[in-house]
């Protein structure tokens, strides 16, 4: 099943892997798969800090 959303910069919206990591996560070790969801967390992480920001300037 494929469900993800790409943004402008080739990210999803939802699981916050980039393309290349979506492409290849079928291939990938499962060292690799825990890099790539370390690397979604981190990601996900920031998504809500500059959401946090662009709400706190527009209120």
């Amino acid at each position: 099943m494929r469900n993800c959303c790409l943004d402008r910069q080739d990210m999803c919206v939802g699981c916050y892997r980039m393309l290349d990591e979506i492409v290849g996560w079928g291939d990938a070790s499962t060292e690799r798969r825990a890099e790539i969801l370390n690397c979604c967390s981190l990601r996900a992480k920031k998504s809500d800090l500059e959401k946090n920001k662009r709400l706190n300037l527009t209120r």
